[in-house]
């Protein structure tokens, strides 16, 4: 009787909780950045990805080119 009783407190918590739960829920609104403009958000990637990969080698070519 107790657990029933328990499980039926839970599940109207949790239901309530995910309606008060915020926004509509729409794909990508909770992003810092902009899913509307494809093109941009494909640059954006490619400079902070491509930033990330790039810097080992630069490193390395500063390092073998000091003197």
């Amino acid at each position: 009787m107790f657990s029933s009783r328990f499980a039926s407190i839970a599940r109207n918590f949790t239901t309530s909780a995910v309606r008060r739960g915020g926004h509509g829920g729409t794909p990508g609104e909770n992003l810092p950045f902009s899913l509307d403009n494809r093109f941009k958000l494909t640059a954006l990637f490619v400079i902070f990805f491509g930033s990330g990969l790039a810097a080992p080698f630069i490193v390395l070519r500063h390092q073998m080119l000091k003197k």
